[in-house]
């Protein structure tokens, strides 16, 4: 009987470790673009499996960008999706992606990030200490404002252009990534 006991403890107990085990590791990856993003991986490793930001990559390259997204950071990246450069003007991307607009270029996607690991919490208990808004500082020295419209992150840029956080929380070795809706773009 005492045998017995303990035999049903540890099936217990190993049950318990096993979901315990599973949850961690569903909690560990989230999908974007088709594809899972792992928190093993840097930000450019795991963005370039993500079908939804395949320009978003491409301009990250021709930014010659790579090596800062692969460094320790920690950074949060707000990463505008395919869909999202392709609301810019008609030839705005193609520009950007020329070589002699690499400045313009590279200042676009550093106003989309953040020093530091700011997760979807922090943003929103930035927003409400705020009263409603809040301001964070981007890597190329420009603002960004951050406020709720329900429950969802809304972003504004300088200019008034708004974009929605659609996936939040996607974490990475080097920082986080939240997928948006619009590309946000930095005072000229």
């Amino acid at each position: 009987m005492k045998k017995l006991r303990i035999f049903t403890v540890l099936s217990l107990l190993l049950l318990i470790g096993n979901l315990s085990f599973g949850q961690n590791d569903m909690a560990e990856t989230k999908m974007v673009g088709g594809a899972e993003m792992y928190p093993s991986k840097d930000i450019v490793e795991n963005a370039v499996n993500s079908q939804d930001h395949t320009t978003l990559v491409a301009a990250v390259k021709a930014a010659e960008l790579v090596d800062i997204l692969k460094s320790d950071g920690p950074f949060t990246v707000f990463a505008p999706t395919n869909s999202a450069f392709e609301d810019l003007p008609a030839g705005t991307v193609e520009s950007l992606l020329k070589k002699e607009n690499q400045k313009k270029l590279q200042a676009v996607l550093t106003y989309h990030v953040l020093a530091g690991d700011y997760k979807a919490g922090d943003i929103v208990n930035a927003i409400q200490k705020g009263n409603g808004k809040a301001s964070f500082a981007t890597v190329n020295g420009g603002k960004v404002s951050a406020m709720l419209d329900g429950n969802q992150v809304k972003l504004q840029d300088v200019a008034g252009n708004v974009a929605t956080v659609t996936t939040a929380d996607v974490d990475q070795s080097n920082g986080v990534i939240h997928v948006i809706d619009s590309v946000l773009l930095p005072a000229d």
